[in-house]
């Protein structure tokens, strides 16, 4: 099959189905309602099912029981949508329950604007649900990626019994761009001897809940599911680098902006800059042991982002305060050029002599 030229969000919603996804739930909200009206014209042609929620509190809710029953499934929103899903997202990580959730921001706080942002970047990372919690984090940076992080994102949910978030924005998902859909990956659905099905008195029921009245049961369950996030940790970490191995200045970017710190780079490398760009690919688990080894040879990092100064922390944190980390950013829906991303990096360089 030809390469399509297709938008990101539509992207998504195709390796999805491709992915086994038969069960879609969401709630329509600019820039990702197209996932929605693709789920809506393809599902009934392969015996699945798209419904239109009331609201994105019971999208998620419907997603919580779909897992449980053990099919693959799946929602979109964006910023203030995944806000209201955030108690639905606690229940289902509560219940050890694989899911695939897409958040295609928007600027904010409030109901901000349709232009890209990332300033999701804590509430995906840090805070989207309450208790000792967290999601799997996927950053694309192009559309082919968006399908490609879509099909892995549901063989990661299935392996380790958990949400994954696929972190998106606006200018992703609707930018077009040709994909390679025979060239994507995709992982076998496995038995799910958990799943709340039906057991046709073949077997005990399977019950999922997230609610220990005594303490020692629910600090068990904790720590037991702390032991998988160390087993992410060690195992899922992915990230891109890109000439790095030799720079004195290395850009942290992902998603969008990452494509912009790229094209500043080579432009800067064209000056006799060494620069260089890692580029996270999960966000959560974070890169931070790529980032800690860079810090031996590099001399700074600049943190590049769309919003007011969020994955900055984590970058020096992993650094450990060996090195300075700069932060550049535009926020409310404005995107950098490469050229003003160069500006940080001659700086940034003029303070190293």
């Amino acid at each position: 099959m030809a390469k399509v030229l297709i938008k990101g969000n539509e992207a998504v919603a195709e390796a999805a189905i491709r992915s086994g996804c038969r069960y879609y739930f969401g709630y329509p909200i600019t820039p990702q309602t197209e996932i929605a009206e693709y789920m809506a014209k393809k599902m009934p042609t392969v015996g699945g099912l798209c419904l239109q929620a009331e609201s994105e509190v019971a999208a998620i809710n419907m997603v919580y029981g779909a897992a449980a029953s053990g099919v693959r499934v799946m929602t979109s929103s964006s910023s203030p949508g995944i806000s209201l899903k955030s108690e639905g997202v606690s229940y289902i990580v509560g219940c050890d329950l694989p899911c695939v959730i897409l958040n295609v921001q928007r600027g904010g706080p409030g109901l901000g604007g349709i232009q890209p942002a990332q300033s999701d970047y804590y509430q995906a990372t840090k805070a989207l649900g309450h208790g000792d919690m967290h999601l799997f984090v996927l950053a694309p940076s192009s559309v082919q990626e968006m399908a490609q992080l879509t099909a892995d994102a549901f063989g990661i949910a299935d392996k380790y019994r958990m949400p994954v978030l696929i972190l998106a924005d606006g200018a992703l998902g609707q930018m077009m761009e040709p994909v390679d859909f025979d060239a994507l990956h995709f992982t076998p659905e496995p038995e799910k001897p958990w799943a709340a099905n039906g057991h046709g008195n073949k077997r005990k029921k399977n019950i999922h809940t997230s609610l220990f009245l005594k303490p020692e049961e629910l600090e068990s369950n904790i720590l037991e599911r702390a032991k998988k996030y160390e087993l992410v940790d060690v195992n899922e970490i992915r990230y891109e680098n890109y000439l790095c191995d030799d720079a004195d200045i290395v850009i942290v970017s992902f998603g969008i902006t990452a494509r912009i710190s790229k094209a500043a780079v080579n432009e800067a490398r064209a000056r006799g800059i060494k620069a260089g760009l890692l580029r996270p690919i999960t966000l959560s688990p974070f890169p931070a042991p790529e980032l800690l080894r860079l810090a031996d040879t590099a001399s700074a990092f600049l943190s590049v982002e769309l919003n007011m100064g969020q994955m900055v922390n984590d970058v020096r944190l992993a650094v450990q305060c060996r090195k300075p980390v700069e932060f550049f950013g535009r926020t409310g829906g404005s995107l950098p050029s490469s050229e003003d991303v160069l500006e940080q990096i001659i700086k940034i360089s003029g303070g190293l002599k």
